[in-house]
């Protein structure tokens, strides 16, 4: 089970396509499948049956923040973990609609992870579900899920390739996507990039601060402009950063 080359190189497109579908739930036109209404999206819909499960402990209010606090604390560890990878990876490789295989990286969340950049990608994909219908978060979940599993795939073949046994042996020491606490091989002689790969994971920084600043609106379509926004600035931002070189 692995990506084509084609979905490799509009891996980016193709996200904002699935999470677009989450957003929108164009189904519904034909199946309602989802609540009406101003709160109609996960965090309204689990705000309102936490206090109605639980009164005495969950009022509507200490529901919504209980549960935007999930969402931020997603975001953030999404923000932190890509951006951490980034500075090892290269924000110019990991924007590049190619493959790349120089060598083993083995400094920095690669020595917990081998694929922090997907498992970033899965955590914010569950902070955005909460502004999504019901139906859209469960949608824009699994498809978002099994694609980083294809993604993942066809980078390991194209590694095992390319790379052979020395990268086989860091496959066997290292798990795919749950990390190790502790680090699973010896850090690779790679130094952080940090400027570029906070201007490299913007974005995901701006999805953070939407949250955690438009959040206590309690208003879901001003943190998902705010996540518009946010996309539109790394689009940007984009532009800046080095393009690196064919191999």
């Amino acid at each position: 089970m692995k990506a084509t080359p084609f979905e490799f190189r509009l891996r980016f497109v193709i996200h904002v396509i699935l999470y677009v579908f989450g957003f929108t739930v164009p189904w519904n036109k034909w199946l309602p499948l989802d609540p009406r209404g101003p709160n109609a999206h996960v965090w309204g819909t689990l705000a309102a049956k936490l206090s109605a499960l639980n009164p005495g402990t969950f009022n509507i209010l200490t529901a919504f923040n209980n549960l935007l606090i999930v969402g931020i604390l997603f975001a953030l560890a999404a923000a932190i973990l890509r951006t951490w990878a980034a500075a090892y990876l290269g924000s110019s490789i990991v924007q590049d609609p190619c493959m790349h295989g120089e060598g083993v990286v083995a400094a920095g969340p690669y020595r917990h992870l081998r694929n922090p950049l997907y498992l970033g990608i899965l955590l914010h994909t569950f902070a955005l579900a909460l502004l999504m219908p019901p139906s859209g978060a469960i949608f824009c979940i699994l498809a978002i899920g099994f694609f980083q599993l294809r993604l993942i795939g066809a980078e390991q073949s194209f590694l095992t390739a390319k790379l052979g046994e020395p990268y086989l042996a860091y496959c066997a020491k290292v798990p795919s996507l749950i990390p190790s606490i502790k680090p699973r091989v010896p850090p690779s002689t790679q130094h952080p990039r940090w400027p570029t790969a906070i201007l490299g994971e913007i974005y995901m920084w701006g999805v953070v601060l939407s949250f955690a600043i438009l959040g206590w609106r309690y208003n879901a379509t001003l943190i998902t402009k705010g996540v518009l926004i946010s996309l539109g600035i790394s689009l940007i931002a984009r532009a800046f950063i080095p393009t690196p070189k064919p191999q």
